[in-house]
């Protein structure tokens, strides 16, 4: 299955983060958050204009800039979404 960025995914929709982009501090940020290889992730809701997005990841709530979000690429699960 293809990967695709956090960025494009729906609300409901899960994925399994493959892979953590971002630069230097960023990059940094990104897995201090929980935001790494293997983790589950859940699209919660996204904003009327798309950004920020709300995701959930190992039990907590995080809010994510699409930037940020561009930056993390998951394998969608299969059947997610509504």
């Amino acid at each position: 299955m293809a990967s695709k960025p956090l960025k494009e995914l729906k609300p409901k929709d899960k994925g399994k983060i493959v892979r953590v982009g971002g630069k230097g501090s960023v990059h940094r940020r990104l897995l201090d958050m929980g935001l790494v290889t293997g983790a589950e992730v859940e699209v919660e809701r996204v904003a009327p204009l798309g950004d920020p997005m709300q995701v959930k990841i190992k039990g907590y709530h995080l809010t994510l800039r699409k930037e940020e979000a561009a930056n993390i690429w998951v394998e969608a699960a299969e059947g997610g979404g509504p």
